[in-house]
């Protein structure tokens, strides 16, 4: 539904709060004639204990807090639906997954990993892609990344991981960086965190928008039908904007000019009414064929290429509705790996079953206590009945004299599926024998750490592996230890001899030792050489122009991208009007970094401003597309550009919009020269 209504907004309505025509009480309904001076004796004597509305309304304040996620502390949310495209009942009996006629309620929270809530969303990170289907059989948790692996392959090295990525312990630094001796430390002794450090370095840890990224839910899952059957699954989403990144050197920019990037973009995309929409996929695996691959399903650091198990679109998500209060939605918000429903089973990842416990056991203390899921964000649409009770901020009135089962005093209720009857939708595991001696021991199935990272690395164009060096170049120069970026030098020759000889040149060392061949195998899906390029929608686009511009000449050039669903905003040197066109944003406030193309509509009297000028060139610089209106060959002369890759030049009619239409789809151009030049 457009405006986002169903069963779960139904059922927050009843907990919004409208503060239109009220008057101001105490949190006991008390009236307040006066919320700005405290009682005392007299104007300018001590105040008095007795104010109960001063100590009701500080107490408040001082405990607005709460303790941030440990990791995925930063993030951005939203309230959508999801609707499977026909029925999955041949592989599962969740209903969500089964009735096409079904539009479940969901909400999403996309975060960063390792830094606070006040950091930058624009960090070098691996992103989560968290969603919470709210369904008639209760909720479920596809909480994911958008990478489709992990640095770990056992959770008991979680919160090693984490210790080492987080700012070092004697001086809090760095805050949400990658870049420094402890996390490259753990790196080296770690080669398991090969595969998704080739990830983090790639341009997929820096997404251009929430709305274009991918999401994994990483694990193996296991999908069960009716009968017991049990399929193996794994998830992906895809939007359907593509898959799209930002530039280094321009996120370095973007920190400074709008640390809020990401989430602000989701905000404005969801109240102009462009919904983010993505499909589910997936990969499905019979259980005969668990062991067919050269790689252990199990095995969270590696991913089940598509070319090996194509994915299959199973439904869209489109995001419709933006929280209405922050702390209340999205900080709220718990979300628990182990929040399955029937249909969908765990498997034996061992980081997935330490996510189970983990999960559960974080929200206990960042929330207050067992009763959380009481909290409306987090309450499911399917009715709860149980024996739990109490607790800190226990919400509910139980009524009854018995909280405990079996009893015969409430006629035995609430009955479980087995004494009621109802067995067609309760819960069962998976059945599978197992059996084993107790052993702390990894599987030999799990000791490949360098044939994927391979892959991924062979899988990427000539401009992705040249920015995957110049991270690691970045990353390890932040590193102190020699002898730190000397090991990880030699397990990137592990990976690709080329690859580690470019980054141990740019660290003024020796190339390491051959010591493996490259297998040569590909998968071209991980390219995001490869995504489509045919949209410009919500794409945005800066329009400079100066004293001098034709106002008859920008409108219909505008008008046209509009249609296309862009996003144009006019940027002059100050703000207010210029002639006929109203000034969205004066250039010295807005930067390039913060548009994906940028329109030029002005000529001579903007080639004397360095703020144009620079614009202008850092626009170049970043890959982005270029174009010229007739007029403003000035402001391109003093510009300088080496080259016109993705520049169209001036010239009027349908003609021009097309040819620029297509520069700002194909989003950037990294066959431009621009190693010389400076911006």
């Amino acid at each position: 539904m457009a405006d986002g209504s169903n069963e779960k907004q139904q059922q927050l309505d009843q907990y919004r709060v409208d503060p239109q025509d009220t008057q101001l009480t105490t949190d006991q309904g008390v009236r307040i004639d006066d919320t700005d001076n405290s009682l005392s004796v007299g104007e300018r004597g001590p105040t008095v204990l007795e104010d109960f509305h001063f100590r009701e309304k500080v107490m408040r304040f001082d405990h607005e807090r709460i303790p941030e996620r440990v990791v995925h502390a930063r993030g951005a949310g939203a309230y959508g639906e999801f609707q499977v495209y026909e029925s999955l009942a041949e592989y599962t009996c969740a209903d969500f997954l089964s009735d096409p006629s079904l539009r479940t309620p969901v909400f999403v929270r996309f975060s960063t990993v390792a830094g606070s809530r006040g950091s930058a969303d624009t960090v070098r990170d691996v992103r989560g892609f968290a969603t919470k289907f709210y369904t008639r059989q209760g909720n479920y948790d596809l909480v994911g990344n958008n990478f489709p692996v992990f640095f770990i392959q056992d959770a008991i090295k979680f919160p090693d991981f984490v210790h080492s990525v987080k700012p070092e312990p004697h001086n809090e630094i760095p805050q949400a960086q990658s870049a420094h001796d402890t996390f490259w430390d753990f790196v080296q002794l770690q080669p398991e965190s090969m595969h998704m450090v080739m990830w983090l370095m790639s341009d997929r840890a820096i997404p251009r928008s929430f709305r274009m990224m991918q999401g994994f839910g990483v694990h193996t899952f296991r999908l069960v039908n009716a009968q017991g059957r049990g399929t193996f699954v794994k998830f992906h989403w895809r939007p359907m904007l593509g898959t799209h990144s930002l530039l280094w050197e321009e996120v370095l920019r973007i920190q400074g000019n709008d640390p809020d990037f990401n989430r602000r973009d989701l905000w404005e995309a969801i109240e102009r009414g462009a919904y983010p929409e993505y499909e589910l996929h997936v990969q499905l695996v019979p259980e005969e064929d668990e062991h067919k691959f050269d790689f252990d399903l199990l095995d969270a650091t590696k991913i089940l290429p598509e070319e090996i198990v194509p994915l299959r679109p199973i439904g869209k998500l489109t995001l419709n509705r933006n929280p209405d209060n922050f702390f209340a939605e999205t900080e709220q918000i718990a979300f628990c790996t182990a929040n399955v429903v029937p249909g969908i089973d765990f498997t034996n990842d061992p980081l997935l079953q330490g996510r189970n416990f983990s999960y559960l056991d974080t929200q206990l203390i960042r929330l207050g206590g067992p009763n959380f899921p009481q909290i409306p964000i987090n309450r499911p649409i399917a009715p709860v009945f149980n024996d739990q009770r109490d607790g800190y901020h226990q919400h509910m009135i139980h009524q009854g004299q018995t909280s405990y089962s079996p009893n015969s005093i409430s006629g035995g209720c609430p009955m479980t599926g087995a004494m009621s009857g109802r067995t067609h939708d309760v819960f069962r595991h998976y059945q599978e024998r197992v059996d084993g001696e107790k052993i702390r021991r990894r599987s030999p199935s799990f000791a490949d750490h360098y044939s994927q990272a391979t892959l991924f690395w062979n899988s990427m164009s000539d401009w992705e592996k040249q920015h995957i060096v110049d991270a690691f170049r970045f990353e390890l120069g932040h590193v102190h230890r020699r002898y730190l970026k000397e090991q990880v030098v030699e397990r990137l020759a592990n990976v690709d001899h080329g690859l580690a000889a470019q980054v141990a040149a740019g660290l003024g060392m020796p190339a390491p030792a051959m010591t493996v061949t490259n297998h040569g195998r590909s998968s071209p899906a991980l390219s995001q050489a490869n995504e489509p390029r045919d949209s410009i929608a919500t794409r945005k686009i800066a329009i400079l122009v100066g004293d001098g511009t034709d106002a008859g000449q920008v409108d219909p050039v505008r008008q046209e991208l509009e249609a296309q669903g862009a996003i144009c905003e006019i940027v002059a040197p100050r703000e207010g009007r210029l002639g006929s066109l109203t000034v969205d944003r004066q250039v010295s406030a807005a930067s390039s970094v913060l548009y994906d193309a940028v329109l030029l509509a002005a000529g001579k009297e903007l080639a004397t401003d360095g703020y144009v000028v620079q614009f202008v060139r850092e626009a170049f610089r970043h890959g982005k597309a270029i174009g010229a209106l007739p007029g403003s060959e000035p402001l391109l002369d003093a510009a300088g550009l080496p080259g016109r890759q993705g520049v169209v030049d001036p010239e009027t009619g349908d003609a021009f919009v097309e040819r620029f239409s297509q520069a700002v789809a194909a989003h950037r151009h990294f066959d431009r020269d621009t190693a010389a030049f400076p911006a």
